[in-house]
């Protein structure tokens, strides 16, 4: 197993990406693991919060393994909705302890959580037009209205990394730890979370949040036709060849 969950204290769950020595990507065994794991805990009536991180310093999640082949999923944009909470608000509060770096699929990961603490070491973007496909994570769907127009489509557009500093600067990230202290200040933060009433934490994060899933899904449609076409396209065989051959595309 590769993602890993775990009761760390009473009423707090610990969701863990456990293979740094792929940065914490995702491949098609990560995605179902992500999604039967928020299965579980949206039914465990004790937990009241979640810390979501990765193993390690170096990666919270460096996203798809872009060498692995998600044709054979018969329906992987369903499967990615799950895994990665694209057009639903899940509803515990969400934490998370951001301990390196942070992009595309990962990113998209922490686009779903309520609280995100970063480690100062680390790097975050949505590189994907990089390598000729979209973010079909959410990243187009949210990021705009998380962090405004100017901000999130320069980071759409361009693909560039951000780090720590930049990322609270625009509002992406909430606080900036040392890279070893990360995960316990995002426990910190669940602790207090947990010790909330949970019916008002509950109700305040779907007020908070009303209507967010509504909108999501009525444009997913147009992201998953978007993202279809892109994989079948010239651009992305290019950008896959370029990224495993670890060169520059040129389209």
């Amino acid at each position: 197993m590769t993602v890993l969950l775990n009761r760390p204290e009473p009423g707090i769950a610990l969701l863990s990406l456990s293979n740094p020595n792929c940065r914490n990507a995702l491949g098609i065994a990560e995605f179902e693991q992500l999604a039967r794991a928020w299965d579980t805990i949206e039914h465990d009536s004790s937990l009241r919060c979640v810390v979501i991180t990765g193993e390690g310093t170096t990666a919270f999640c460096s996203g798809a393994r872009l060498g692995e082949d998600f044709s054979t999923v018969p329906d992987i944009n369903q499967l990615v909705d799950r895994a990665l909470l694209k057009t639903r608000v899940f509803p515990l509060p969400l934490v998370a302890a951001v301990n390196g770096h942070c992009v595309a699929g990962g990113l998209e990961l922490m686009l779903a959580c309520d609280v995100r603490i970063v480690s100062a070491a680390a790097r975050l973007g949505l590189p994907e037009v990089r390598w000729g496909i979209v973010p079909s994570g959410g990243g187009a769907l949210k990021l705009l209205e998380q962090i405004g127009h100017a901000p999130a489509l320069r980071l759409l557009l361009t693909g560039d990394l951000v780090g720590a500093q930049e990322a609270l600067r625009i509002g992406l990230v909430n606080e900036i730890c040392a890279p070893a202290d990360v995960l316990a200040r995002a426990l910190e933060i669940a602790r207090t979370i947990a010790a909330n009433s949970p019916l008002a934490v509950s109700h305040t994060k779907r007020l908070a949040l009303s209507g967010r899933a509504e909108l999501w899904a009525s444009r997913e449609p147009a992201e998953r036709l978007s993202a279809d076409l892109l994989r079948n396209s010239k651009d992305a065989e290019l950008g896959r060849e370029a990224f495993l051959e670890k060169t520059n595309p040129v389209y």
